[in-house]
Formats: structure tokens, sequence, C-alpha cells
């Protein structure tokens, strides 16, 4: 909100040049009163000492405690009384109750720094709680950076994106100076509402960061926990009430992309014996062996971007009953017409189940189930879909040659290929994949040995989790890296939910 008017009477042959600006915050608490609440401000006149209005919030719907986002910038001169006026003021009259205190305001004053940069930031959420009886939640955004005295100012707002856990919010452009007046590490809250009617929006949770963080968004992206410390508190096995992402592009594209997640497991020989407990294909009946945990710990992340939850699941290196032949391209589930599995725990039994008929056999042999999926992936150019290959694997690649060209030929493809060596066979993907990245498109292919993330003490979760975060960082940027390529831009977002009488969004 800019400067309706001068402080003082504007004398041009007098005039003094303003010490500084400072930014008027206002929050008022336990109006008396639910009805659409405005804030005047007026300043008085140094000679008259006549009242003139300098400015006005936005109007603020049903609340107990209007926290207005529209702040007031004034010049601020050291040597002169400036009076201020504050009129709060409600579409409705509140019929006083004489003697009745009808509320509180606050006003809060900061020196504004000199800054004069904007960034323009979006954000979508995953999985936030679900808060409507009869529907999903209407998620909103509110923005607010810290003050010295360990208090939060409100800075800005979303639009409600209305019925649904999986929000994307409209970009925003927002002065730096209103997140962090200048200071990139100064904390900043972000708080996820449902939005009710009445006014009593429901609190999903919240995170903090900071300018310096929330901008390396623009370039790669962001994921943060949205945590409600109540729930936390009071619930042991708690996590999370969802999380949001902040980079525009991804945001944007995700939001309008199918992802097809699937999986091939290595069944040659080199794993041992799967009834033997030294074989990496145990079936122990008190822990996951590396097998499972590292398709657990990817898939069950991934999933949540397929919106079907079908995943083909592929074996490679074995023998097939009932002739014994050797296959490198086989379904899990015994059906090469249908090679889906409900969801990761489908694909779970469908690996269990193989390994009870099929007969562990070699060599280890990538490229047909990569040009498996490339042959799907070859057929969509609009963007509208994505692929995602996971390659479990013990070791060492046989088909070299041909893997090279697969992988090379897959770059040019709307796909990723991750690759996750588990095992103590040797597995430097970092020097194979530098030896063909010169001809690729763009990279879209990442190596992981998993033994890098197994926990010392022995925490499998935190294994799984450490592999996940690390696997799947390399998605997002190969995906827009992809669609950059193709010149694939996103469509417009849908229009958003605005509640009645409020603005889709509110600019400082």
């Amino acid at each position: 909100m800019e400067n309706m008017a001068s402080i003082g009477d504007f004398d041009p042959l007098n005039a003094t040049i303003p010490a500084t600006k400072v930014e008027i915050t206002l929050m008022i608490f336990n109006v008396f009163c639910l009805f659409p609440a405005v804030c005047v401000l007026y300043t008085q006149g140094m000679g008259n000492k006549e009242w003139r209005e300098f400015g006005r919030t936005e109007v603020i719907d049903n609340t107990l405690n209007p926290d207005f986002v529209g702040k007031f910038i004034l010049d601020y001169f050291f040597e002169e009384r400036q009076n201020l006026r504050f009129d709060f003021r409600l579409e409705k009259s509140l019929g006083g109750i004489p003697g009745k205190k009808c509320g509180t305001i606050i006003v809060k004053a900061e020196e504004l720094n000199n800054c004069r940069e904007s960034v323009m930031m979006q954000f979508c959420g995953n999985k936030l709680d679900k808060k409507d009886f009869f529907g999903k939640s209407d998620p909103f955004l509110v923005f607010y950076r810290s003050n010295e005295d360990g208090t939060f100012t409100i800075c800005h707002k979303t639009e409600v994106v209305k019925n649904t856990l999986n929000p994307v919010w409209q970009a925003f452009k927002i002065p730096v100076r209103a997140l962090c007046n200048g200071d990139y590490d100064r904390t900043i809250k972000i708080e996820v509402y449902d939005w009710d009617r009445d006014g009593s929006h429901d609190f999903i949770g919240e995170f903090s960061t900071s300018y310096r963080e929330l901008s390396r968004g623009q370039s790669q992206f962001n994921v943060y926990e949205v945590v409600n410390p109540k729930k936390k508190g009071k619930k042991k096995k708690y996590l999370n009430s969802g999380t949001l992402i902040n980079e525009s592009s991804l945001c944007f594209c995700l939001s309008r992309t199918q992802i097809n997640f699937t999986v091939a497991i290595d069944f040659t020989a080199s794993n041992g014996n799967p009834a033997q407990p030294t074989s990496l294909h145990y079936m122990s009946p008190y822990q996951l062996n590396t097998y499972a945990m590292a398709l657990k710990a990817v898939g069950e992340i991934i999933q949540d971007y397929d919106s079907d939850k079908m995943f083909p699941a592929l074996g490679f290196g074995a023998k097939l009953p009932p002739d014994g032949r050797v296959s490198h391209e086989f379904a899990l589930n015994g059906n090469p017409q249908n090679p889906y599995c409900a969801g990761i725990d489908g694909v779970m039994e469908a690996y269990y189940q193989s390994l009870k008929s099929v007969q562990l056999y070699g060599p280890t042999n990538f490229s047909p189930v990569i040009n498996h999926v490339a042959r799907y992936a070859a057929s969509v150019k609009d963007g509208s879909q994505y692929f995602v290959l996971l390659i479990i694997t013990d070791g060492v690649i046989s088909d070299m040659a041909q893997t090279k060209e697969s992988i090379v030929n897959a770059s040019c493809l709307p796909m990723s290929i991750i690759i996750v060596g588990v095992g103590p066979a040797e597995f430097d993907g970092k020097s194979t994949r530098t030896c063909w990245s010169r001809l690729y498109v763009r990279n879209s292919c990442s190596f992981v040995p998993f033994r890098d993330y197994i926990d010392r003490t022995g925490n499998h979760i935190l294994s799984m989790a450490r592999l996940a975060k690390d696997v799947l960082a390399e998605i997002p940027d190969q995906f827009l890296s992809y669609m950059r390529t193709r010149g694939i831009k996103p469509s417009p977002a849908p229009p958003p939910y605005t509640p009645p009488g409020q603005p889709i969004q509110t600019q400082i």
C-alpha cells in the first residue's frame, strides 16, 4: 500500500528530508462482533491540525481477530511529532454496550530497508490433512515475517483453493522487503489453514523457512513438512499434516502431468539363494531385505504423484516356469498382458510371489526393461505424461553397450531412470554415468548405491528415508529439463475459488 498523502503539510520552500520510512502493521484482538471490517489510518497536518485519510486496509470478513495484510508505509521525521489515528470500521455497527470494551488494536512499526527486489513464488501442497466433514479441505496459506521481539507480522495471504488435499496456489509477486525487510536469513513462518465460511478457519499446520531458502525454489525446488505441533505432541506416530513444494514450474507441471511409475527388479543368481539368509532376496519374517527396503522407500513417495496407483512391475535375469526360458523383461504378477500391480503393497506382494516361482539366473541386462518403458514414453509428446523407471540391482551391468544406447535414447523422452545398487558389490554409478554423459540430450539417469545410506545404528526407517530423499532429489530437475528442451509450457491454472467478498489475493 503506497502513501496517499504526506504526513505533514507539504511546504516546498521548507520541506525536510524524511529520516527513513516505517511500515505500520495492525493487529486487532477480541472485537465484539463478527462482521466485515476495515481499518482506516488518518494523519494530522502540522499547521491546521486537520485529520486526513492516509490509507485503509483490505476488508476482512468474519473473524474476532482480524490480521490485516495491508500495510501503511510512512515517511518518518525524527524532529516532528506525527499524530496518527486509526479507525476500525464494521459494515454493521457494533450496537455497543455501554462501558463494554469492544476490542484491542496493536500497532507495530519497523524501519524499512532500502531493498527494492520483488520475488515471484508459487506453492503446491501434497496430502494435506482433511478438515471438512463432507469434503476434503479448502486450504490457503498465510505468510509471516519474524520481529526482533519474537513476534510475527503477517505479510501475505494466498487465495483459497476449494475442496482438495493437493492444492496448487496461483503464483504471486511480493516485495522482498515485505517478506524479510532485506534480511535474507530472517525467519519466515508459513501457516496452512482450511477456510471456513464463518471465519473460524481450521489450522492444518505450519513450517518455518527464510527468504534465502525460499529463493532456491526458483532454480530448484523446496519440500517442506507441514506440522501441527498439537497433533505431534499427542500422537507418537505422527509425521506431518502434509507437505508443501515451493517451485513455480514444478508446481504448474506436476499438477497437470500424469506420472507413470515402473519397477524393475534384478533376479540374477549373483543375489544368492533366496532361501538362505545371506541372499539379498532372503525373505526374513523379522525385517525387509534390501530389495524390499529400496522398493518401499522410493515407491511410497513417488506413488503419491501417480493418480491411479497402478504400477507395472518387471523382473529380469531369471528362468521362468514352466519351460525354464530366460527372460529379462517379465511381469512380476505373471501376467505379461497386464503387469500392473495395485500400489506399492501390490508390487511387494508380486515380488515375493515371483521369488517362489522363478529361478534366479542371469546375466544382468538392463536394456530390455529400459526399452520396455521407453516404448510407452515415446508415444507421449505433449507433456501430459512422464515416466519414472526404478531399477534395483545387485551390481555390474552385463549389457553395458546396449544399456548405454538405451539410456542415451531415453534422454530424449519424457522419462527418468533411477538405478539403485544393493549389496556389497562395487557400484560406481558416478563414473559409469560420466562415461556417456556427453551424449545425453539431458541428464535423465540417477545411480545410487544403497550401502551409502545404511544407518550405522541399524535404523532401517532412517536408511530408507535417506535413500528416498537422494534418489528422488533429481527427478524434478529432470522432469523440468525435459519440458524445457521440448518447449512445453504449463497450461493455464484453473481459476481458484474465492470466498464471497474477499479479493483473490492481497498485494502489499
